[in-house]
């Protein structure tokens, strides 16, 4: 075995009682999630819980955590860091309680995949930019796809391919349906392009990508005038991923744009409703816009006095 690369690495400041402040604070985490888990005097909630009943909750809070970066709001941000750190805890615990894996596998294996996916900083590789880290990045993670499609097929598993015969005809297709398996729409829609884009699947221009738009608009359009519902929604999915397409080629964050148009609306749409009492009821649509627009103005005017003089 060769020489630990982290052995180097200056240790966290210790405690009041010896031990590093992070870890005395985790080991207490732990302690409490132990005691919420216990069978003997624990919380039943915590105790009824699996992994698949936590599944929203995982959710819930890492989308809670970004909307507390985007708010960049540092309360909010350390409290839903506890929360997420808190689903982490609970899967551990859970998958110790059925001797599948424990929390010390899962800090182990993240280490250990984090060094070696980092052989310019724990090893003798150069990267001088984040492009030539990127770069390193995929080729380890290919080489380590290799070396689990090898260890399942000496070990007589499925390997790859769909009939479990061997390499799949379509190795690209088979990781991204598994990489977007569980992501948001959007951001699954986003790494497909990218990596599409990246085998050589492209427009030549951004031209061709706004022809495309236009394109699929229409076929929505006909679609929803045809009555047909499910042929319809399918023509709304060609449009949304066509303009994730558009926000990759112009590097834009659609997932960000879309969470910005939302918070817009719903403050232009508050002051609409304190404009009226609370009460939409009856107003006709000229009376709504009019407000509308008066809601945006004020809105742009109170962003150009925050401005610096």
């Amino acid at each position: 075995m060769g020489p630990n690369p982290l052995a180097a690495m200056p240790p966290p400041a210790p405690s009041a009682a010896g031990q590093p402040a992070p870890l005395a604070a985790l080991a207490e985490l732990i302690a409490i999630v132990d005691r919420l888990r216990d069978p003997d005097g624990g919380c039943p909630w915590d105790l009824e819980q699996t992994h698949t009943s936590l599944i929203p909750y995982v959710l819930e809070e890492a989308h809670e955590l970004a909307d507390a970066i985007r708010h960049g709001d540092d309360r909010h941000l350390q409290e839903e860091l506890g929360d997420l750190l808190l689903q982490v805890l609970l899967h551990a615990r859970i998958a110790a309680e059925e001797g599948r894996f424990d929390l010390e596998a899962v800090a182990r294996g993240l280490g250990a995949k984090l060094v070696r996916r980092h052989p310019h900083v724990f090893g003798d590789a150069e990267a001088a930019d984040s492009a030539a880290v990127r770069v390193h990045w995929e080729a380890i993670k290919e080489q380590e796809r290799a070396a689990q499609a090898a260890g399942a097929a000496g070990t007589g598993g499925s390997g790859s391919g769909a009939d479990g015969a061997g390499a799949s005809p379509s190795p690209l297709s088979d990781r991204l349906a598994g990489k977007v398996r569980g992501l948001p729409s959007l951001a699954g829609a986003m790494t497909i392009s990218r990596k599409a884009a990246a085998a050589g699947f492209e427009w030549d221009d951004l031209a061709g990508v706004w022809g495309k738009v236009h394109e699929e608009l229409d076929e929505l359009k006909e679609a929803v005038a045809s009555g047909d519902r499910a042929h319809a929604q399918e023509e709304l999915g060609d449009v949304l991923f066509t303009l994730v397409n558009v926000a990759r080629w112009c590097d834009l964050d659609p997932e960000e744009g879309l969470a910005g148009t939302n918070r817009r609306f719903l403050d232009r749409f508050s002051r609409v409703e304190a404009a009226l009492g609370g009460d939409l009821g009856g107003r006709n649509l000229a009376e709504l816009e009019a407000l509308w627009r008066q809601a945006k103005a004020a809105i742009r005017a109170e962003g150009r006095a925050d401005m610096p003089s």
